[in-house]
């Protein structure tokens, strides 16, 4: 290494321990934010344990999560606070008294579902989960996802130790600013307890990115080397108190590949800006129109109000609808240059087309005529169909060219057909209500309400 690529390595590592002590120092909780935390924390704490001992002798209270492992980002106001009871309650007695426990320690709290029903709720700025779960010995006897949590921070709390948990909270800032961080299935991103994971067995923020930057998809992580469950996910990270669980399986390869991106990105050129989420300005009717007269693509919509059901329940089902719809305007030949699917008060599929009008007859090959039975099959469906050219020979097969179904994307969206494609379920039922088709510059009456999405649309970035 020449002395002018040692100067600009010695120059890029200072750069990097600024930067990170820098940022370290702004996510730390202070002095005073902690013992806020804690002293409201340990009041409900307290007003949990009671009114749970009331009903069940054998229950037990802890808090769980960021918070209870000191990897809580200063600002923010989650306190997790998990009633256990016995494996030995029935699950309807255990949800009848989770619920009473948390309205008695949350009084203006309300009910909110999982896989069982708890009660949220906000106590002087705080946001307050009070969750009911199974005490077991294992977290391979669960019974349901959350009954895993008490094992994780137990887990973690033995391995963090302050320098650590110092870089938990870097990476996640890191991954906020990137838009990959968050595992609920909006963002389809890192969870907190991923991310803790990744750093304790890197070894820290900077190890975990410069390995991360050379990540091989898939890759397989087991940090309690159980050596049993076998996944097809691009990351794999192994539950170190679940062998059966991969913890990383939410994350979605876009998201593997922008932790990828931006860990190159910020070792070659570190900098705050990558901590900071940005959005970009909602984008104008007239910057929509120069992208489609410079992209000279068919803008595509079909618009309807957005079923109500939480975002963890909603964007599968849009996904999915979202999929089926862009496969049926592919099969028709209205080819998808590339696709989205949004949702506020009302949800959108947004699809660019290369091809948004077809001739009125379509090309439908026939099998080999050396193919007897299935030739003459073909051969017999379309000989006397006088709206049918052919059939004709064309190579070793019969081909007959045959009056088109739909000639424009629109025509297709505003048919039944529509509905084959296979849709989520509730958007299908919110489609049978109402929706409207828009096509070209009528998609501008989308920019009132995702005016900032598509402005994100139209300036991809990593």
């Amino acid at each position: 290494m020449s002395e002018e690529d040692a100067d600009r390595d010695e120059s890029k590592t200072r750069d990097l321990e600024r930067v990170v002590a820098e940022v370290r120092t702004e996510v730390t909780p202070d002095a005073d934010e902690r013992a806020r935390l804690r002293e409201i924390a340990d009041q409900l704490i307290d007003r949990a344990d009671r009114a749970a001992t009331d009903r069940c002798a054998d229950a037990d209270v802890l808090q769980v999560g960021s918070t209870a492992r000191d990897t809580w980002i200063s600002g923010d106001r989650d306190i997790d606070i998990f009633v256990r009871f016995p494996p030995d309650l029935d699950r309807e007695t255990l949800e009848a008294y989770g619920l009473e426990v948390g309205h008695e320690t949350l009084p203006a709290g309300h009910e909110e579902y999982a896989e069982h029903p708890y009660v949220k709720g906000t106590v002087e700025g705080f946001d307050i989960d009070v969750v009911p779960c199974f005490r077991l010995e294992s977290a391979t006897e669960i019974r349901s996802a959350v009954d895993r949590t008490p094992f994780h921070t137990r887990y973690l709390q033995e391995r963090l130790d302050d320098d650590l948990a110092g870089d938990v909270r870097v990476t996640k800032q890191f991954l906020t600013g990137i838009g990959a961080y968050g595992s609920d299935l909006r963002t389809r991103g890192f969870s907190g307890y991923l991310t803790e994971l990744l750093v304790c067995e890197y070894g820290g923020f900077r190890p975990l990115l410069a390995a991360a930057a050379d990540w091989q998809p898939p890759v397989e992580l087991d940090p309690e080397a159980h050596g049993r469950a076998s996944f097809e996910d691009p990351l794999v990270v192994i539950d170190p108190t679940d062998p059966e669980r991969n913890v990383a399986a939410v994350c979605s390869p876009a998201n593997v590949a922008r932790f990828q991106h931006y860990a190159r990105e910020f070792l070659d050129a570190p900098r705050t800006a990558l901590f900071e989420p940005t959005a970009p300005d909602p984008l104008t009717e007239a910057e929509l129109r120069a992208h489609l007269e410079r992209r000279g693509t068919t803008p595509v919509a079909v618009r309807f109000d957005a079923p109500y059901l939480v975002e963890d329940q909603l964007y599968p089902q849009l996904r999915k609808s979202l999929a089926g719809i862009t496969r049926g305007l592919d099969d028709r030949g209205f080819d998808i240059f590339r696709a989205v699917t949004v949702a506020d008060e009302t949800a959108v599929v947004f699809a660019e087309l290369a091809v948004s009008e077809r001739p009125a007859v379509e090309r439908h090959e026939g099998p080999p005529i050396s193919v007897r039975d299935h030739a003459t099959g073909f051969y017999d469906a379309y000989v006397d169909d006088t709206d049918a050219y052919g059939p004709f020979i064309e190579g070793d097969r019969y081909v007959t060219e045959r009056d088109r179904s739909f000639t424009t994307a629109r025509a297709f969206l505003e048919s039944d057909r529509l509905f084959d494609v296979g849709l989520g379920a509730h958007v299908e039922t919110a489609l049978e209500d109402d929706y409207e088709v828009l096509v070209g510059e009528e998609v501008a009456v989308l920019l009132e309400e995702f005016g900032t999405e598509l402005a994100a649309y139209f300036d991809p970035q990593p």
